[in-house]
């Protein structure tokens, strides 16, 4: 987003402005710059009015589909299915006019149709994965395609289930990281300028858990045991694999399920924390030294009853977890992240949300973004829940899965072919 006015004076005068008021740098992709779901911003409500806060624009014409929002530039980058193809789509983040879209690859018709990932930007360029495994490289100020791939006809690429590819692509410098999930390139390294690729991880045998191909989650960088790694979720659970050269480190089985393994990890210092439904459950890893590289070794495994997360995520604030709890629900829960103790909620915790639950964390606040359209505000607090305010979000028809973000004061949600804008600064 540009340099507002506002803070560009201040800078030149030495004047300190509230955080609210200048632009953050991007929200380049899916779950924020560090893929943590955390917001920098400060200075928002601590509390929502009964009506919500105030909306500051709609738009529409992002078509079909539950991709969530990348924001750079000035723009603001989705996917969606529109007349029978699926599309980038980018729009002027002042009020939501549509600049470009750029087609990926066909339309996905199914009973949820659309595309599930979400674009990434990195500098002139966007980033996307259609459902049929197209990556695409586009330039992200006039939406012309610079270069394509194909998961499964360049690589091998295949899913563990029949929801088709939903990798939001993970840009490291020079690098794009991809999951195409095939025995021979589970994972690959390409030149983000060109395409060409850089390396490939073979991954033949991962054991019996779970079952092979991609899962649904995106990749995350580690530097545990002092080693830089990319940390993915694939269908036979969790693996480790060398940045430099795609070497496969590690793999740890047990939090895979048999359908779809979908919410990412979080990395915090040497640790990794993963979660699956189905009643599968979560665990968290410590990543060490070894003969071999690295090692994954367990510090605890929590069953489904105690935590699972069928998708919508969750984000490690300080030392605490804070999640929707259940397979296709949204309970809120925190735990304590070294132990895994749930110091609040769980199953005996309503809202008036329901379903699953996107969770997206900023200024000492979750924003909790329900299946039935209910945005919840959330004080992320380990002491107890306290809500702080909820709205409805406007023609929800469909299971409401777009993971919400927040932006230079703004609150951005997707809701299929409309986004709504609200303003959630504080006064």
């Amino acid at each position: 987003m540009r340099t507002t006015a506002l803070g560009l004076a201040a800078l030149l005068l030495g004047l300190a402005v509230p955080a609210s008021a200048q632009a953050p740098a991007s929200w380049p992709g899916w779950r924020g710059a560090q893929r943590d779901a955390q917001s920098p911003d400060k200075g928002l409500l601590a509390s929502w009015p009964a009506t919500g806060p105030k909306l500051l624009f709609k738009a529409t014409g992002l078509g079909t589909g539950f991709s969530s929002l990348a924001i750079a530039g000035g723009r603001v980058y989705t996917m969606g299915d529109l007349e029978g193809r699926q599309h980038v789509i980018a729009l002027d983040a002042k009020d939501g006019r549509r600049l470009w879209s750029s087609q990926v690859g066909p339309a996905w018709v199914d009973e949820f149709p659309g595309p599930r990932a979400t674009p990434s930007v990195d500098g002139n360029l966007v980033f996307a994965v259609g459902t049929e495994g197209d990556a695409v490289a586009l330039d992200a100020a006039t939406g012309k395609e610079v270069w394509r791939r194909s998961l499964p006809k360049d690589f091998g690429g295949v899913m563990m289930s029949m929801w088709k590819f939903s990798e939001s692509p993970l840009v490291d410098g020079d690098r794009l990281i991809l999951t195409p999930g095939g025995p021979d390139a589970l994972m690959v390294a390409l030149d983000k300028k060109t395409g060409k690729e850089i390396w490939r991880t073979s991954a033949p045998d991962l054991g019996a858990a779970g079952k092979p191909g991609a899962g649904y989650a995106g990749a995350v960088i580690s530097n545990g045991a002092g080693v830089k790694q990319y940390v993915q979720l694939v269908g036979r659970g969790l693996v480790g694999v060398r940045a430099s050269d795609g070497k496969l480190l590690w793999h740890y089985g047990r939090v895979a399920n048999q359908v779809a393994n979908i919410s990412t990890p979080v990395v915090k210092g040497d640790h990794v924390f993963a979660s699956t439904g189905y009643q599968t459950g979560s665990a968290l890893l410590k990543l060490v030294k070894s003969a071999a590289g690295v090692e994954a070794q367990e510090v605890y495994f929590l069953e489904a009853p105690k935590f699972q997360n069928h998708h919508g995520g969750f984000v490690v604030v300080g030392d605490t977890i804070y999640a929707g709890h259940g397979h296709n629900r949204g309970h809120p829960i925190a735990l304590d992240f070294a132990t895994g103790k749930v110091l609040w909620g769980g199953p005996s915790l309503r809202n008036s949300g329901s379903g699953s639950a996107a969770v997206h964390y900023a200024d000492g606040h979750l924003y909790f973004r329900y299946q039935n359209g209910k945005m919840v505000l959330i004080e992320a607090t380990p002491e107890a829940y306290r809500e702080k305010g909820s709205f409805d979000i406007p023609g929800v028809e469909k299971p409401s899965w777009s993971h919400p973000v927040v932006l230079g004061g703004r609150l951005y949600v997707r809701e299929q072919d409309a986004l709504y804008v609200y303003d959630v600064k504080a006064s």
